[in-house]
C-alpha cells in the first residue's frame, strides 16, 4: 500500500510540474517580428565602363548601364528610362575631361568633333589655345614637373637697355592662374608618369590673354611657374607687358611703373 501511495504522489508531483511549465510557457510574450524593409528603388544610369582619358574617343564598349539608387541620383545623370539609346548616341564622341570607371556620365563632358581637331573639341566656349615655347630641360617649366591640367603663372623676362657695362634684366608676371592644356603632344597625365617633357606648352586663355601672350613672345622669353592646388580656383589676373615690370639689377629686384 505504501508503495502505491508513493507512486500516486509521484504522479501528482509530475503533473503539477508539467502544469506549471505549460502555464509559464503560455504567458511568455512572442518575440516581435522585424518590419519588412521596403525594396530599394534603383534607376539604370549611364556610367563609364572603364577609365576614359581626356581626349579619348568613346567606343560602343566604353559605356554601360548600372543600377543606381534613385534617391541619390544627381540631376545631370543620363538614365536608360529617358535616353534608352545613349550608348549608341554617344559612341564616337570625345571626352572633354578624364573619367574613371564607374563614374556617372555628364553630357557636358562629351562633345562631337564633327571632323574638327581634338583640341578645338575640348576647348570651352570663348576660350583659345595658345602654344608657348618652353625649354625641354625644364628650366622654364618648373623643372619639367608641370603636367596637363595644372595651373601656372606666366612670367616674361627680357634684356633692358644696357647702361655701360651693366646688363639689366627685366621680369614681369603677365598672366596668372592659367590652365595648361598640353605639354608637347601630351594632353593628360598617364599612370605613373610624373614628368612630361616637350618643346612647347599649350595654354587655355581668353582672346585678351592670347594677345598678351603673342606680344610677350615677340619681346622676350616666357617661363611657366607652377601654382599650388590650394589656390587653383583663384580668379585669373592679367597684366599687359607694357605696364609695370620688375627690374633685376645685380641680383636685386625692384618694381617700376605699373598701374
Amino acid at each position: 500500500m505504501k508503495s502505491a501511495r508513493f507512486v500516486v504522489l509521484g504522479i501528482a508531483v509530475a503533473a503539477g510540474v508539467s502544469a506549471a511549465y505549460l502555464a509559464h510557457g503560455s504567458s511568455t510574450t512572442p518575440a516581435p517580428v522585424p518590419p519588412t524593409q521596403p525594396a530599394l528603388q534603383t534607376v539604370d544610369a549611364l556610367v563609364a565602363a572603364s577609365d576614359i582619358g581626356m581626349g579619348g574617343t568613346l567606343k560602343a564598349n566604353s559605356l554601360r548601364w548600372q543600377a543606381w539608387p534613385a534617391e541619390s541620383l544627381p540631376s545631370y545623370a543620363i538614365t536608360k528610362r529617358d535616353t534608352p539609346d545613349a550608348t549608341t548616341e554617344f559612341t564616337g564622341t570625345i571626352a572633354r575631361t578624364s573619367m574613371g570607371g564607374g563614374d556617372l556620365i555628364r553630357r557636358e563632358n562629351l562633345i562631337k568633333a564633327n571632323g574638327s581637331g581634338f583640341m578645338s573639341a575640348i576647348l570651352p566656349s570663348g576660350k583659345r589655345a595658345v602654344a608657348v615655347a618652353i625649354d625641354s630641360r625644364g628650366s622654364s617649366s618648373a623643372g619639367g614637373f608641370i603636367l596637363p591640367n595644372d595651373r601656372v603663372d606666366v612670367i616674361r623676362t627680357y634684356r633692358g637697355e644696357q647702361q655701360g657695362s651693366n646688363e639689366t634684366i627685366l621680369a614681369q608676371t603677365i598672366l596668372q592662374n592659367i590652365r595648361v592644356l598640353a605639354i608637347g603632344q601630351t594632353v593628360q597625365e598617364k599612370a605613373g608618369e610624373r614628368v612630361v617633357s616637350g618643346e612647347n606648352a599649350t595654354l587655355e586663355v581668353d582672346p585678351r590673354q592670347a594677345e598678351i601672350l603673342a606680344r610677350a613672345q615677340k619681346s622676350g622669353q616666357l617661363s611657366l611657374v607652377l601654382r599650388s592646388l590650394t589656390d587653383a580656383n583663384a580668379a585669373a589676373i592679367e597684366d599687359d607687358p607694357n605696364d609695370g615690370m620688375t627690374v633685376v639689377r645685380f641680383g636685386v629686384a625692384s618694381q617700376i611703373g605699373g598701374r
